[in-house]
């Protein structure tokens, strides 16, 4: 924009007051029901059905074909993730810029997980699972961007732990009602629906958004906005090398996380792979629930983000290393440990420093967006890629390997930015 930062509009600025407690309970809520829709399918529901379709055997071939479901969906993250944040930064709606955008995403992606919940061929499965991923984009394009809208830079760190947190919690909590409570694939996906819906209407009803004026609205064009999908690394080096590092870490976690029950399964041989899993996923969600929270705000506090997420991401590799090194339980179980005391510190404080690369503040939704397919997409992929590098470059412990090195390069990554410390 040409405007000195002096004579932008107000919604343009940096905030500077705090944000409550209730606004905080109000959005890790929100998220806690999107992390339940969003990954009890991933986990669990959207593999089973796609399993179904195929011979029990033939685990690799149902792990490529939710591979290719997932990144056909990713694909479609793409585009979702930045469109949304363009057209949020530009919506004029006396009802703010994102709510709008919050809600039109929690529709579609209610509604789609409903109507996946009763298909049976695999091609319908896609269809719908894309769509719902469409939802999910919106929505959490919409609701990160409230991150840079009214939280100041010395809370990020804080309320960005109040996003990983709550993966953490809907992880367990959602396969915990789907298997034991809400049986059946079509009530599995209905009661992820509802709660979606129910947990995040508080948020949206509860706390402000500030309207965008008319007169104040960024110019728009079609071609201005497909120009802006492309932020320059050159340009903007800072954005580039958080950008790069976030989807290096998250594709290493994606990879060690994807196929964890088939490792347990048809290389660790373990005696119950089931119960493994859960035991390795609850200690995992213990460990990025205490940092995610813990870590944000201690970063805060130090004024330091750096040294947070180059340090998360390597206890993450050393993880995935131990993992390829030594594949047996108790290493596994050391690994889930270091795996979630890493991921929940990249979470959190990688969130915050994202918050502090942007470009131009007339455009945090899009740039956001971009950000955020960093973390969606990767983990899109990773099943696919996963399952080729297993069946077909060496095995696990192959993949292990890759998972460490790729979280290690991510980490070195945010070294050379230079506007946050």
């Amino acid at each position: 924009m040409s405007e000195t930062l002096a004579a932008r509009p107000a919604v343009f600025t940096e905030p500077a007051k705090p944000v409550t407690g209730r606004w905080v309970g109000l959005f890790g809520l929100a998220w806690l029901g999107i992390w339940m829709a969003q990954l009890t399918p991933v986990q669990l529901l959207l593999p089973e059905q796609v399993e179904a379709q195929r011979p029990a055997s033939d685990w690799v071939g149902s792990v490529m074909a939710f591979g290719v479901i997932s990144g056909v969906a990713g694909l479609f993250a793409l585009v979702a993730y930045p469109l949304t944040g363009a057209l949020s930064d530009r919506t004029t709606s006396r009802f703010g810029r994102r709510r709008p955008w919050i809600a039109v995403g929690t529709l579609l992606f209610a509604v789609s997980l409903v109507v996946l919940g009763a298909q049976t061929g695999v091609v319908a499965v896609g269809v719908w699972w894309t769509l719902a991923l469409i939802g999910f984009c919106v929505l959490t394009a919409a609701l990160t961007a409230t991150i840079s809208d009214q939280v100041p830079v010395g809370q990020r760190g804080f309320v960005s732990g109040w996003i990983s947190a709550p993966q953490a919690i809907g992880t367990i909590l959602g396969l915990l009602l789907v298997t034991t409570i809400f049986t059946g694939r079509l009530r599995g996906y209905t009661t992820v629906a509802v709660l979606l819906v129910a947990l995040v209407l508080p948020f949206l009803l509860r706390t402000p958004d500030a309207a965008l004026r008319q007169r104040d609205r960024p110019p728009f064009s079609l071609r201005g906005l497909l120009a802006g999908f492309w932020v320059s690394p050159k340009q903007h080096p800072d954005f580039g090398w958080t950008l790069l590092s976030r989807i290096l870490v998250n594709l290493g976690n994606a990879f060690g996380t994807t196929l964890l029950l088939y490792f347990l399964k048809y290389h660790v041989h373990a005696a119950d792979p089931d119960g493994s899993l859960l035991l390795l996923s609850v200690i995992y969600m213990f460990f990025v629930i205490a940092a995610s929270l813990y870590l944000g705000r201690l970063s805060d506090r130090l004024g330091r983000r750096k040294i947070f997420v180059i340090t998360a991401s390597a206890s993450q590799a050393l993880a995935a290393i131990l993992l390829a090194v030594f594949p047996n339980l108790t290493v596994a179980t050391v690994g889930a440990g270091l795996l979630g005391l890493g991921y929940g510190c990249f979470l959190s404080v990688d969130q915050a420093l994202a918050t502090q690369v942007l470009p131009d503040p007339a455009t945090h939704g899009k740039d956001l967006g971009i950000m955020n397919i960093a973390t969606t997409v990767p983990q899109a992929v990773a099943p696919l890629v996963g399952a080729a590098i297993v069946a077909y470059a060496g095995g696990f412990g192959v993949l292990y390997l890759i998972a460490g090195l790729t979280s290690l390069v991510g980490a070195l990554c945010v070294a050379p930015v230079k506007g946050v410390k």
